[in-house]
């Protein structure tokens, strides 16, 4: 007996409940996590923090955490932290932002699958030019700029604006203190 499954479109997004859940398509596929735990928020924002100082106070970039990536109409996939060039105002829709520089996703008990096995490779197809992943378990950040490529980084993570000579550098120290 053959059965489907339901396929979702981003408009189906705006009818599901705030409940705190995260809810996202994968190509009409729905994805739904549990409201992040307070460490992930900590060490989402840390990082966060890092790119507003550098770039979102002198206007090389804009800096969301959390963004969302959206290729309407089965795509919407929402990373933790998203930096994007400031060319596209605080006015547009998410759908309108086609250049996306970086994606971070914080690793946790209910993502960590659906983070390294589908949507790291689903934000590279939708052109991110470079993913982290950062695993609160091993203190580790895992950056992928193409397919099959992953570098791991356990001290300083270093990332280049692509368009101007700015660096953000995060010492991955400071991004995972106070958690055992």
């Amino acid at each position: 007996m053959a059965f489907s499954v339901r396929r979702y479109t981003v408009a189906d997004l705006e009818q599901f409940p705030n409940d705190g859940n995260r809810y996202e398509l994968l190509d009409g596929m729905l994805i739904v996590t549990p409201s992040p735990r307070l460490r992930h928020q900590a060490i989402a924002s840390r990082i966060g923090a890092y790119f507003i100082s550098a770039l979102q106070q002198p206007e090389h970039a804009m800096v969301f955490t959390p963004g969302a990536i959206s290729s309407p109409p089965r795509t919407q996939l929402k990373p933790d932290v998203l930096v994007v060039p400031t060319r596209f105002g605080i006015a547009s829709e998410w759908a309108d932002v086609t250049e996306h520089w970086l994606a971070v996703e914080v690793l946790s008990r209910s993502s960590r699958v659906y983070d390294r096995e589908y949507k790291r490779d689903a934000y590279l197809d939708l052109g991110v030019r470079e993913v982290w992943l950062v695993d609160p378990q091993r203190k580790c950040f895992e950056v992928t700029r193409a397919r099959g490529t992953v570098q791991t980084v356990h001290d300083t993570m270093v990332w280049s604006h692509p368009n101007v000579n700015v660096t953000v550098s995060i010492d991955l120290h400071d991004v995972f203190a106070g958690l055992p």
